[in-house]
């Protein structure tokens, strides 16, 4: 049987078969390192820069395996790429059978159970949802798969989804009248049979996080677990080891128990006023919060006067809903599930507002119409050390971003992985010769009032000369607006800016435009691929480190003191350093891509730290002079000449 390298190499079947692979010594050598994993049962944390084709180094050695694999990547749209093009393509090149699974969280799955109580409860429909309620039920008539993912005409955020699909508080289990032909328990049962299955990291922490409470396994055993993108890994995991309450939550409960009391106990009039209570006890705790969207520690509002008594007014409430519901329970199923819920809730709401838990920080975020109330683990490396430890399994961790100058303790120490063998494999492009870093001079410090006028200053030559073809990311929503009012009247290029449509729709406008300037925050740091000319420029306004004002990192901060630990470069500079990684990513994505990165953050060349981004960064040409940006531009039609890379 031929090696993974030799199966990637130029002779080797993918060559053959798939139109445009170009083997990569990289990506031999990574499909090695996992392939020796896989036989040791061992953990590997490898960075491999883009262009390394991580997807198949991984993939080549899991279908060969012949292990149970999980694969877990960032998001829901990398899964459904993973699962429908890059595994099929892999799969078909080695001739190799195997069954394959894609399994996502029960949200992306419609619940026919409550597709009949949406259809029945038809309190606050628009004659709009109520169309697009009749789509929803036509698509259910034919989908096999029942994943909504599949309609595409009606909204990704139409609130008529968290009608349709079921949460872990509201799923009736066994004990749902469709239960035989639900969704996500034909996709659970089909990742069972599965010699691989595709999930997403936050249904991974899901499943550890039920097997902690013991109410059982949400995926199937496996021997091997490659976990893609893992630099989104430590967060996600904090979030999913803590408790959490939302208004989301109680307003769904209510509506549930009305909903359920018209089927099963139309004669109990009192279970819908109690229901409307809870409603209103939730909305007022909301507007106790503030008027303001925010995250903060709940330390800082718990004793004020007006959310004492709207936490009072929630616990009564859930507590009368309760007691409503005891004698109404054995009238059904549904109303016997939120007899169970309420429970909970009490329950789970005196967790969050009495003794705060050993190492952990409580803390509330607002938004428009609704809150969440968050216990979340400062660290959770002990926690997650002992899931790798629980069986024994191989555990690859992979991303382009997870060193920090070369180092990998600051994921390896976040997760417990000390133990690890550490790969990195440079990125194959050619950055020193297709790319420029630029640093303009003469930026006042971050800090300055008028540090975004003197961006937009400074980037209007660069995106003159770069013909629009832009993304401008930056590190607050505050900072964006500002520079998109500045910038208005200013371009002669279309500006497209986050918040104005779906991110998704942003990316394939500003593809087809060719010359459009794209603004947007956190979420378009990464997970977006824009190859070719039509993004030939990437401007960010600062170094990425976290608000201090965050409730969880500032908790991080003050235990890392408490340790002796340096909480600046132990946690804030490697985490910065990643996130930067990630936004300068959005540059090169091919061979032939060409492209300037603009870092207009003078603290690059002021600060001692400052170096540890730059070391981090891809080899491209540096240059503090707004002459050899205009040149790289002016050469792009051409063969570009060397530039001298400037100290």
């Amino acid at each position: 049987m031929q090696s993974p390298a030799e199966l990637l190499g130029p002779d080797g079947p993918l060559a053959k078969r798939i139109s445009g692979f170009a083997p990569r010594a990289a990506q031999q050598e990574m499909a090695e390192a996992i392939a020796q994993v896989f036989d040791d049962y061992g953990l590997l944390i490898s960075e491999a820069g883009t262009g390394t084709g991580k997807t198949y180094a991984y993939l080549v050695p899991a279908i060969l395996s012949g292990k149970k694999v999980i694969i877990s990547t960032g998001t829901k749209n990398l899964q459904d790429q993973l699962f429908h093009r890059d595994l099929p393509v892999v799969r078909n090149a080695l001739g190799v059978p195997l069954r394959a699974a894609l399994l996502k969280g029960r949200a992306n799955y419609l619940c026919l159970h409550r597709l009949e109580l949406a259809e029945l409860d038809g309190r606050g429909h628009t004659r709009e949802n109520r169309a697009m309620l009749q789509r929803i039920k036509e698509w259910a008539g034919r989908t096999r798969s029942g994943d909504v993912a599949e309609v595409v005409d009606v909204p990704e955020d139409s609130p008529l989804w968290f009608q349709v699909t079921s949460t872990t508080d509201n799923c009736l289990g066994q004990e749902c009248p469709v239960y035989s032909d639900c969704h996500i328990m034909k996709a659970r049962r089909a990742a069972q049979e599965a010699d691989l299955v595709v999930i997403n990291h936050h249904l991974l922490f899901a499943d550890m996080a039920l097997k902690d409470e013991g109410f059982g396994e949400l995926l199937p055993g496996a021997n091997a677990f490659i976990i893609d993108e893992a630099h989104q890994l430590p967060e996600v995991a904090s979030n999913f080891f803590g408790t959490s309450l939302s208004s989301r939550q109680m307003l769904e409960l209510a509506d549930d128990t009305i909903t359920e009391h018209m089927r099963e106990a139309g004669d109990m009039s009192e279970l819908p006023e109690a229901a409307d209570k809870l409603k209103k006890a939730a909305l007022d705790l909301r507007l106790a919060l503030g008027r303001d969207a925010r995250r903060t520690a709940w330390r800082e509002v718990a004793a004020l006067p007006e959310v004492t008594a709207a936490m009072q007014q929630l616990r009564d409430a859930l507590t009368a809903l309760q007691k409503r519901l005891e004698p109404a329970a054995v009238r059904g199923k549904g109303l016997e599930n939120c007899q169970r819920r309420t429970g909970e809730l009490l329950v789970r709401l005196d967790s969050l507002t009495g003794a705060k838990p050993e190492n952990h920080v409580i803390w509330f975020e607002t938004y428009t119409k609704s809150f969440t109330l968050n216990s979340t683990p400062l660290d959770i490396a002990e926690i997650f050390r002992a899931r790798t430890d629980a069986k024994k399994c191989a555990w690859i961790f992979t991303s382009a971003t997870l060193a920090v100058g070369g180092s990998f303790e600051h994921f390896a120490s976040r997760l417990g992985l000390h133990d690890a063998v550490t790969k990195c494999w440079d990125s194959p492009f050619n950055f020193s010769r297709n790319a420029v870093f630029y640093a303009p001079l003469d930026m006042p410090d971050p800090s300055s009032p008028n540090y975004i006028e003197a961006l937009v200053e400074a980037a209007l030559p660069v995106l003159e000369a770069s013909r629009g073809r832009a993304f401008l990311l930056f590190t607050s929503h505050r900072a964006l607006q500002e520079a998109h009012e500045r910038l208005q009247g200013r371009v002669a290029y279309p500006l497209l800016v986050q918040g104005s449509a779906p991110r998704g729709e942003l990316v394939e406008r500003f593809r087809a435009m060719g010359n459009a300037i794209l603004l947007g925050t956190s979420s378009f740091w990464e997970g977006v691929d824009v190859r070719g000319p039509a993004l030939s420029c990437v401007i960010i306004d600062k170094l990425p480190f976290a608000s201090p004002g965050d409730p969880v990192l500032q908790a991080r901060l003050d235990a890392l003191r408490a340790q002796g630990g340096n909480p600046f470069m132990d946690y804030q500079l490697p985490h910065a350093v990643i996130t930067l990684k990630q936004g300068v990513g959005r540059l090169i994505r091919d061979v032939n891509d060409r492209g300037v990165m603009m870092l207009c953050d003078p603290r690059l060349f002021s600060k001692p730290y400052g170096r540890t981004f730059i070391n981090s960064l891809p080899p491209m040409i540096r240059t503090r002079k707004l002459e050899n940006v205009q040149r790289f531009f002016e050469l792009e039609t051409q063969c570009a000449a060397p530039m001298t890379t400037e100290a």
